[in-house]
């Protein structure tokens, strides 16, 4: 078994390599470019999002296929990620994990263009589309398509389930000192679990209205909590709040110097941590997030896409940046002995700087956060499964996705860190070679609806 597990860790280190990194920021670059620079229209996008289109087909409101989106993108990876970005690469891998959101809001945009335009109705009148569709309808490749939907049903279950459910666990056992009564880990696993569980199916049985509802309410309320509790411990910390901009952009180009635990990183480590960790948390370019977009009650796909894009900026440019700063400002990432693995010490050592109010906004963060995860990946998955078998398949798997939430809130992961790794960067694969193909029909949709200045 250990042998197997070293083999999915090396095959999953090899497929996020150097190689797709860079294939990934470089499609960032490139897509702003042919969409001649789509950023500039984020407050254009941001207004939509709340506007509704009005006799529209689709499932749910564009505002819901958004939130949905950013209930699966947000999770672990806005604060341990940047934790861990800043212990490899220092604080000069905040400013390209930024930079990660400031271009991926371009690809972001594009395949949910792309995925809106190709979308299909299946036997309920319900939506279907994703980069699966994409594959077959435009550029014929069906197979390309079986093998993505493949790729996203089985990394569902990983990074949108087990490892999620997991870390709710791992969260609730770190702070039981903190609970009112004496109770022993198994069994504490077993209580958060089935609590954990019972929750999920109640909303997740009901489909993507339920889904979305829900997503509607929760995720603005956590991210606006934890983005409100981080300008309160910025503010509290305000004077050393200019000293850690400065160090976060100068040492992006110039790394900082091996200080306390911290091993100093050469400048193409910071990069690579950044922007690594930076697509790792908005998904840009992985394609799951069109999958729930080509939901959205809309009548055109730039629309849903411009839409789409801002969950980039909200996920990476706002909440990413946020954490880096407060975990930057609070220079405890210079304290002795720290690993780089020491995600969750850095960001318990910086938050609990202020006491109880930073455990509360570390704790509630983590918890709302990964639990959205679970939702929001639920519907990726099923839609997924959905396109292999059909509406037949959509109940048996819901039913597993339940089962396999209390399964990870006991088991220990393993393997499955690394395999739902594995399957997360093979889904990036077919999605970035059909937005490369079709970097085309994104410039001239694009034109259609926001006039000149693309590149066609």
């Amino acid at each position: 078994m250990e042998t197997v597990n070293a083999w999915i860790e090396q095959a999953a280190g090899w497929v996020w390599g150097p190689w797709l990194v860079w294939l990934l920021f470089g499609t960032h670059l490139f897509l702003t470019w042919r969409t001649g620079l789509v950023q500039k229209h984020l407050f254009k996008a941001i207004r939509l999002s709340v506007t509704k289109d009005s006799g529209a087909p689709g499932d749910v409101s564009q505002f819901g296929a958004l939130v949905t989106a950013l209930a699966a993108t947000i999770g672990t990876g806005n604060i341990f990620g940047v934790a861990g970005a800043i212990l490899i690469g220092g604080p000069g891998a905040v400013f390209w994990m930024w930079l990660t959101g400031v271009f991926g809001i371009a690809t972001k945009y594009s395949e949910a263009l792309l995925s809106v335009k190709y979308r299909v109705t299946d036997e309920n009148g319900q939506m279907l589309g994703g980069p699966m569709l994409v594959l077959e309808r435009a550029l014929n490749a069906k197979w390309a398509g079986v093998i993505f939907a493949i790729f996203t049903a089985i990394a569902a279950f990983g990074i949108g389930n087990m490892v999620q459910a997991n870390a709710i666990t791992g969260i609730v056992l770190e702070k039981k000192d903190l609970l009112p009564f004496v109770v022993d880990d198994l069994t504490l696993k077993i209580g958060v679990g089935a609590v954990l569980t019972i929750f999920t199916a109640l909303v997740i049985l009901g489909g993507i209205r339920s889904i979305a509802r829900t997503c509607e309410v929760l995720v603005p309320f956590m991210a606006a909590g934890y983005v409100i509790g981080c300008l309160v411990i910025l503010a509290i910390n305000w004077q050393a709040v200019p000293g850690a901009l400065g160090l976060i952009v100068t040492s992006a180009f110039s790394p900082a110097a091996a200080v306390g635990g911290f091993a100093g990183a050469a400048f193409s480590e910071v990069m690579r941590a950044g922007i690594a960790r930076g697509l790792f948390s908005n998904e840009s370019g992985m394609g799951s997030a069109p999958i729930v977009a080509a939901a959205a009650r809309t009548k055109d796909p730039v629309r849903q896409a411009l839409v789409s894009s801002t969950g980039t900026f909200w996920d990476t440019v706002v909440i990413c940046a946020l954490t880096g700063l407060v975990l930057v400002s609070s220079g405890d990432w210079m304290a002795e002995g720290l690993t780089r693995s020491d995600k969750a010490r850095l960001c318990s050592m910086a938050f609990e700087q202020i006491g109880w109010f930073g455990d509360a906004i570390l704790l509630g963060g983590l918890l709302t956060f990964v639990f959205s995860t679970i939702l929001g990946w639920s519907y990726y998955g099923e839609k997924a499964v959905e396109y292999l078998g059909g509406l037949r398949v959509v109940l048996p798997y819901r039913l597993l996705w339940v089962a396999a939430v209390f399964a990870g809130s006991v088991w220990k992961m393993g393997a499955v860190w690394n395999f739902s790794d594995l399957m997360n960067g093979l889904m990036a694969i077919p999605n970035i070679i059909s937005l490369l193909l079709l970097s085309g029909v994104i410039a001239a949709e694009t034109k259609r609806y926001l006039g000149a200045g693309t590149r066609e």
